[in-house]
This record gives C-alpha cells, structure tokens and sequence, in this order.
C-alpha cells in the first residue's frame, strides 16, 4: 500500500515500450511520456521532494539543490523524504539501478554539506513488467514488488544511536525477522531492472558527526560515482540499518529507558540538541566594549572568520554594516555576530575552506554549533557613548570583553566602560590588543595602568594573567572578583587561541530557560517597515516566555506615542535566519506581523510585544544608587537619560525619598540631605525617586534594572513599582 498509494485511482497508463527507455536524443519526447504512476503527485510545500536522476552537476546547480533541500527540511522540523526515479507527477522515471544510485549519492553527499545524514534508503524493484504485447505495464501483484533497505553510502559516526540488542530493535518499531527474509532477494544491476529510491534525510548537530560536512565545491569538481560507490548492489544487507535514529520518539524513549537502566548521566551521555536549544540554552552573549583604536571590530572579525587580519583592517570589513564605517575605521552601530564551537571545543570556521571570500550564514553556523558565543560589537567612540550605554542596556550580555590597546594607556573611555559593565553586574575579561610589535616598557604600562583601574574602589577587580589553559580553568567561578587579562594579536594570531578556548569555557550566568513559564514579553530592537513579499518586521530578545506563531497567534505591539496597543497577528519568525513556529525566552528573533500601511508607521524601537492586554505608564518609581565620581547634584526636577533594558527616554525627577543616609560610610558632604529646595542626592548615595517620561509612556514593570545619565552615566537603579 506504501508503494501503490495511488494504483486504485490512477489514469489508465500510457504503455512504454523498452525503446522508448533510452536516453538518446532521438528518443527523448518518447522518454519524457512517463505515466506509470506509483505515489502521488508532488506538492510545492511540505518535506517531501521528487527527483527524476541527479548526475552531472555544476557548483551552481548544488547550491541551488542545497537551497531547495534545506526548505524542505524546514518543512519537516529537520526531516526530509526523497523520491528518486519519480516525475513530479508521481510516474515511474523507468530508470536502471545505476542511475538511480548515483543520484542518491549525490543527493547524500549535499545532505552531507548541510550537516543531514540519511537515515533510510530504500531501493525499490519490479514494480513494473514486460506486458504479453512487449510493452510496460505496473506489476498485477504487490507482493513481487523488491524493497530492499541499503546502508547510507557516507559513514554516519554516530555510533550513541546504534541499537544494541534484539529487544531494543523490537521496541524501537523495526521487525528484523521480516527484514531479513526481505534481505534474502538481492537488487538487480540490469538495464531493464527498472528502479526508484526513497531517502530519508535527517538534520543532526555537527558536533554528533565524526566526518566534517561535505563541500560543494569539492562534489562538483566530484570524484566519480564508482570512488564512493563500491559494490552498492551487493551491500544491500540489514546489518547497520539501525544506525542513526535521531529524533523519532520510539527511538528518543528508547534511549532514555537504556540510560537509565545502565544509570548513566546526562554529563556522560550526548544526546539530540536541536538548534533551539543551541540558540537559547547554550548561547552565551558577550558584549565587546573598549576605546575607538582598540580593534574591537578586528579582533570579532578574525574570531568570526578564522582568518588573520593584514594589519590594515581586512577583517573588520567583513562585519561592518555601514559605508560609513568601513571608510573610517569607526564602529557606530550595535550588532551581533555568531562565534560557533562544536562539542570538543573547536571553534566554527565562519568562511568556506574552498571559497575563501565566501561567509558562512548564521542559519549555517546555528546548525553546526553545539556552544554559540554571540558578540555584541559596539561603538568605542566617545560621540557613540549614548549607543554603547543603550547596547549594554538591552543586551542582556552574560560577560563584557573590554579592549585595550597595549601600545597606549587606558584611556578615559576604558573607565566609563569599565564603570558601566560593573553597574550592570557583568563579569569583565580584559583583553590587550595589537601586541605585535608593541615595546616592551609599553606594554607593561598599559598594564599597570589598568591594574589601578581594576583595583579602585568603583570596579573592585583584580587582574588574572591568562597564560596556559589552567588559568582558564582557575578562572572559572571566580569571575564576580576577578578580571583575566589575555594579550592577543590578530595579525600573527598570538593568543587568539586561549582567547577562544577562555570563550567556549565560560558558563552560562542568566538562566533564561527559568522565565519560559512567565507571560510572553518580546523586546523591540529594530524595525523592518516593508520587507519585500513580508511586510512589516521587527527584531528583538525574547525576555520571558514562548509564542507560536502562525495564523491565530493574536500579539499586542506597543507602546504607540498615545499610549495604546496594535493588536495583529504574529505570521512567522526566524531565528537565526532560521524558519520557525515556535520561539522562547532567551532568543534572539525576528517577528512578521500583518499591519496595514498606516499602522506600520506606529512601530519604533522600545516597544514590546505581549501576548496578554498591557497598559503603559508614564510614571514609575525606581530604587536609585548614584555613582561615585564627577560631581552631580540631583534634586527634585532633575531630568537624565533613563536606559531601562530597549527603552530609552528622557525623564524627570519628580519626588525623593532617602533609603540609607550612610549606606556606603561616606564623609556628610556626599550624603543625600535637605536643603531649603528640598532633598538633594550627592555620589554614593541611595534613594527612592519617582520618574515620569518626558515624552511618551512607556512598557515598564517591576524589576527591570534602570541606568540613568546625562552626558556620563550617574546612577543605576531598579524599578520597583508603578502608580496607579
């Protein structure tokens, strides 16, 4: 029934005859007459593709292969099937065995350089017979229909998923006593054994594969099919079809009974991670602050692609955004760039080793990835500061890197960054740049220079020289007091490896899988009004819960400028570049809503996206600490610039209130105290403030943390209620 899905309600077939099967020219509109119908017709959506033969190809005829197999494992939540040997109309292609193996060992071999695996190839005989007449017909019993399951031609060495014994192959679905009868008639190499092919094609993570994934490149300059084909036909045993049962749950609950039956541990036992769990639960987000020559843009650009800089800035091309940027040198934007490692720790190299100019795409390095770093690049400029300030804010950085140029002294900057990554609690990694070539005395005045800096009372750190991969190790967990300080050159590439192994290290600190039983909250970025066949888009975090989008996912965007909500619908989302239904706290996504032209103009940056009705506020109260430093005064109707987590607006100081009037054991002239125009806050001290925007209301609840600033950061709080 498998097999003649279709036998029942199919046309009456055209009779082929065997002269009809060559592939000569002469014969070609006779060949192309297939009505021997054996599935159903094809559909453009969903995860099942037909392919008549695969031979012969060019590099840009893979890619677009790969493109289409790649939609089609999306299609099917990481699982494809292939039908070779089959028009799109479902006819039999009457193809002999050779041509249809060839061409699903090229189809394998794309899988391959996709990170897929096959799971099952089937070969399938004798569905159709020489009539009385000498013309072809489909077979009159189904029963004399060959199905035999061939191993997958490329080693899958993935040796965790192997069933071990007869009781586990039973439970796991699989009759092995009937497979085996089935073993017993061997596939005929003929050309009149007129065959087809299905391939079952799994996406696995890179880190569960022994062999790296095919290149393209290398298929199209292609070995023949012979040098990776020896002796298919007679390979067609049962012995290893038990390899590689990913993500069926048979086989999933299967492996969970045997763990626990041998109780092993999660810690000793690799299991299937999807690329959800690698962009939400293993991701590790670091911000990359430091002075505008201190190469923050180099050094992410050589960790990114894995290739050295030249001296004159080649590698930071390759990740600015903007004209602007790449003519001056100077970063003026946020962005985020993905640094991949699989399960041993060795980094993802961002550029093709064939095709050096050619970047790998985040969907591709997702895919790859068992540990994702993602690096935040921003502006070091002291004119962008506002733009820094805003990047650390809605970051939700896990870890800060702060660049030091060896050949010049911290510079003024380097402590405004140092004093804003400690006011957010983010547990700092010093990094000195450019030491090729750099002086001796230089470098070790740098040093001393930031040692005093990491020392003060403000920053309360003290530096760890990173030399060997023990002090990594000695590092770890003690990252809240200490501050590891690694010299690097990303033109020689002097400790560019100890930087990526302190990286791929580095513990997960914000638990965000914690917030995914919280109402849904999405953060707004950035803002696409009019993509191309989408329409309006928006990027972000997803800060607590989950959504599934689709048709009936009803979201509220919001705050307008009036203080309301857009109610629209949530049509699709990517994450990562990656088509997907479902996203989850800890993310970073994309989101397409279904707004009309007029409403698109209500979007901007600061918003929030909620599933549940929310209401904005223009007023809320906030527990204040302000920084120790250059002298400021506030008092009531003081006005700064609030950062609370995306949103950014100015604000006033409406009413004051002292928490501690000497929390901190300053001398009186630094305390809060009254004068005749009210309560007036001097650095160190703390105290309740009561804020209102200046402009519009906005999303803000309880326990957001706050920064606040007006040229230079002055104070950092948390909000702690709002008015009713």
């Amino acid at each position: 029934s498998l097999i003649h899905q279709e036998r029942t309600t199919s046309i009456q077939p055209d009779v082929l005859t065997p002269q009809s099967t060559t592939m000569s020219g002469s014969n070609a509109p006779l060949y192309a007459k297939r009505s021997l119908r054996v599935i159903n017709a094809e559909s453009d959506d969903g995860s099942t593709e037909y392919k008549r033969q695969v031979h012969k190809l060019s590099t840009s005829r893979l890619h677009t292969l790969a493109t289409q197999m790649s939609y089609r494992l999306d299609e099917g939540h990481g699982r494809c099937t292939y039908h070779i040997g089959v028009e799109d109309d479902g006819c039999h292609s009457v193809l002999d065995y050779s041509a249809v193996s060839e061409s699903a060992w090229v189809l394998e071999s794309i899988a391959r350089s996709l990170n897929a695996v096959v799971l099952e190839r089937k070969m399938i005989q004798n569905e159709i017979e020489m009539s009385d007449d000498g013309k072809l017909k489909l077979v009159d019993n189904i029963n004399d229909v060959l199905v035999v399951e061939e191993p997958p031609v490329l080693s899958s060495g993935v040796d965790e998923f192997n069933c071990e014994d007869e009781k586990e192959e039973k439970s796991c679905g699989d009759d092995e006593e009937a497979s085996k009868k089935k073993s017993v008639r061997k596939l005929s190499a003929a050309d009149e054994a007129y065959t087809r092919c299905e391939l079952t094609i799994q996406r696995v993570e890179t880190h569960l594969l022994d062999p790296s994934p095919l290149s393209l490149s290398s298929l199209s300059r292609g070995s023949s099919f012979a040098d990776g084909v020896n002796g298919a036909v007679e390979a067609s045993t049962l012995s290893n079809l038990e390899r590689l049962k990913l993500s069926s749950p048979a086989s999933t609950s299967c492996r969970k009974e045997e763990s626990k039956v041998a109780g092993e541990t999660n810690d000793t036992q690799h299991t299937v991670n999807t690329v959800e769990e690698t962009l939400s639960t293993r991701n590790i987000r670091v911000a990359v602050v430091g002075n505008v020559d201190a190469g923050k843009s180099t050094m992410i650009g050589t960790l990114t692609t894995s290739f050295l800089d030249d001296g004159r800035g080649s590698s930071r091309t390759s990740i600015m955004k903007h004209r602007h940027e790449i003519e001056s040198g100077r970063t003026s934007t946020s962005s985020s760039h993905l640094l991949g490692f699989r399960h041993s720790g060795e980094p993802i190299a961002g550029r093709d080793k064939i095709r050096a100019n050619k970047m790998k795409t985040e969907d591709e390095i997702a895919r790859e990835s068992y540990r994702i770093v993602t690096l935040m690049d921003l502006a070091g400029h002291e004119k962008y500061l506002k733009t820094t300030i805003h990047g650390v804010s809605s970051g939700f950085a896990d870890y800060a890197i702060v660049l030091v140029n060896s050949r010049h002294p911290p510079t003024h900057m380097t402590q405004h960054h140092l004093n804003l990554c400690c006011s957010f609690g983010i547990p700092i990694i010093v990094v000195f740049t450019k030491i090729d070539g750099c002086p001796e005395h230089a470098l070790a005045t740098s040093k001393n220079e930031l040692a005093k800096l990491l020392k003060s009372p403000e920053i309360g750190r003290r530096p760890f020289a990173i030399k060997t991969e023990q002090d990594i190790i000695t590092s770890m967990g003690k990252l809240h007091t200490l501050a590891p300080t690694i010299d690097i050159s990303c033109v020689t590439g002097e400790g560019l490896d100890l930087l990526r192994k302190m990286l791929f290290s580095l513990p997960k600190r914000r638990r965000h899988e914690k917030k995914v039983d919280r109402p849904f909250e999405f953060l707004v970025e950035d803002i696409f009004l009019n993509v191309p066949g989408v329409g309006s888009v928006v990027s972000g975090f997803v800060n607590a819960g989950e959504l599934n989008v689709g048709a009936n996912c009803n979201v509220y965007v919001g705050p307008t400028n009036d203080g309301t909500f857009l109610k629209t619908v949530a049509k699709s989302a990517h994450v990562a570049r990656i088509n997907t239904s479902h996203i989850t706290a800890g993310q970073s996504a994309c989101l397409a809503f279904s707004l009309n032209k007029e409403l698109r103009k209500k979007l901007r940056r600061g918003m929030v996206v909620v599933q549940e009705s929310p209401t904005a506020t223009k007023e809320f109260d906030a527990e204040i600490c302000v920084l120790k430093g250059e002298g400021t005064t506030i008092r009531r109707s003081y006005q700064a610039y609030v950062h609370i987590l995306n949103v950014r607006q100015s604000a006033f100081a409406r009413d004051i209130q002292i928490v501690n009037n000497n929390a901190l054991g300053l001398p009186p002239s630094h305390n809060a105290k009254e004068d005749t125009e009210g309560i007036v806050l001097r650095p160190g001290s703390r105290a309740k403030v009561r804020f209102e925007f200046a402009q519009r209301p906005e999303y803000i609840r309880p326990g957001m943390r706050m920064l606040f600033r007006d040229g230079r950061v002055r104070g950092v709080g948390i909000v702690t209620g709002i008015p009713q």
